[in-house]
């Protein structure tokens, strides 16, 4: 009957609930420990007289929350950035070799000596019956470090859509630049052969202008240069993959014995089962057709067994903090003795001393726990920021439900382990402490 209620709920109802049910000892504990006293104002008075030792456990206990909410955050961003990154790339066909490496080029434009596919073998693509759009991806060149990409105005229409500025390339001078690249339209530039900032020593001699921008697409695309991939043959002295009576026309159909060649080829099928017709089809001998989103599977696969070491650590670290901040807190009740002894001097009985210990410690713990929460954001935002500006893949990373569980387990856990020094704070000798 539960069960079927549970999933009965959605998924956002069965967070809050079990987020309740994680804060609930919690909340028994301080109901049971403060009923009938007023401590407020003692709890504010202890913890400004004693400001710099309290700011001491609050930072302590801030910097193990943000630690690890943070961490778990930015790892769910991560993943969820690559692939969104990835979803146009339905499917990829390449000479055989590694998945990996062909999708980090393909994908993710990251440089990558790949072998090309022949023009007979590019033309059975380019012409069976249940692709769309065969698109070719020639790498190479690059312009202060951003990468040239050959390829069609068709790929542009599949991964861009309709363009933010300007018009698709329609000769082999023009270009189409991502949102990202600093070069504004109808500008000049002149590309390098090869990758990194300053590219290789020799310049083609060749000039592209800038005639298009895409919309932002939050992938590595975002800052690369398109081009028509005739263009690319052409300034490498290979052939435009268009016979001698070529009028000019960019893309498809090429003609084979003049197909110097390509990486790689983006495949879009006319329905999604044909995508593995397709897939099935050229995984061969010759060529290497895989899913970009099955490879990154795998990959996410592998960084969630990250994520379980990742949240072990995360456990492992506010463990740590917790015994550290208990073994403080008994220190703490220590230096508060004569206080708390005098309390007991004008009448206060043994449970108002264990409450108000208990109070100050819980203020301290809850205080950091909230601390770190709000620091967690705002370096889950700094961290997405450098990522996004270092590998152009839009990283968005935000707090979620986990890590808020994750916070209420701590706080629900060392609120209750601070009961303990709250006891010894209770069963002291007040004429002890007043002796000093």
């Amino acid at each position: 009957m539960l069960e079927n209620l549970w999933f009965a709920l959605s998924t956002r109802a069965q967070d809050m609930v079990l987020l309740g049910a994680l804060l609930m000892p919690f909340a028994l504990t301080a109901t049971l420990c403060l009923w009938g006293y007023h401590l407020r104002p003692l709890v504010i008075g202890l913890l400004r007289r004693h400001l710099l030792l309290s700011l001491t456990f609050i930072l302590l206990i801030a910097t193990s929350v943000a630690l690890s909410v943070g961490l778990l955050a930015q790892e769910r961003g991560l993943r969820e950035g690559t692939a969104r990154a990835a979803e146009k790339f339905d499917l990829v066909i390449a000479a055989p070799g590694s998945e990996f490496s062909a999708m980090l080029a393909a994908v993710y434009l990251q440089p990558s000596a790949l072998p090309l596919i022949d023009g007979e073998t590019f033309a059975r693509i380019e012409a069976h019956e249940l692709v769309a759009l065969a698109a070719p991806l020639a790498f190479g060149d690059s312009w202060q470090g951003i990468p040239v990409i050959g390829t069609t105005r068709e790929f542009i229409a599949h991964l861009a859509g309709d363009l933010a500025a300007g018009q698709p390339f329609a000769t082999t001078d023009e270009a189409v630049v991502g949102a990202s690249v600093p070069l504004d339209m109808g500008e000049t530039f002149e590309p390098l052969h090869g990758h990194g900032a300053n590219g290789a020593v020799d310049q083609h001699g060749f000039e592209y202008r800038v005639v298009g921008r895409m919309p932002r697409t939050g992938s590595p695309w975002d800052k690369a240069i398109l081009v028509a991939v005739e263009s690319v043959w052409e300034v490498h002295a290979l052939p435009n993959g268009h016979g001698p009576d070529w009028d000019g026309t960019l893309g498809g159909p090429f003609e084979p014995s003049r197909f110097p060649g390509t990486p790689a080829v983006l495949v879009r099928a006319t329905e999604l089962w044909a995508s593995y017709a397709v897939q099935s089809e050229f995984t061969s001998e010759r060529t290497m057709a895989f899913f970009p989103g099955t490879v990154l599977a795998r990959l996410h696969t592998l960084m969630g067994d990250i994520r379980q070491l990742m949240s072990v650590l995360a456990v492992v670290t506010q463990v740590l903090v917790a015994v550290a901040v208990l073994a403080g807190l008994a220190m703490l009740s220590r230096l508060l003795a004569r206080r708390l002894a005098l309390f007991q001097a004008l009448g206060a009985s043994r449970g108002f001393i264990f409450a108000l210990t208990w109070s100050f410690s819980t203020a301290l713990i809850v205080t950091g726990a909230l601390l770190g929460v709000l620091l967690g954001m705002g370096a889950t935002a700094a961290i997405s920021a450098a990522i996004t500006a270092r590998t152009d893949i839009l990283v968005t990373a935000s707090l979620a439900w986990s890590e808020m569980h994750l916070v209420a387990a701590f706080v629900s856990t060392v609120t209750l382990l601070s009961l303990f020094p709250a006891y010894l704070a209770c069963r002291r000798s007040p004429l002890q402490d007043l002796r000093g």
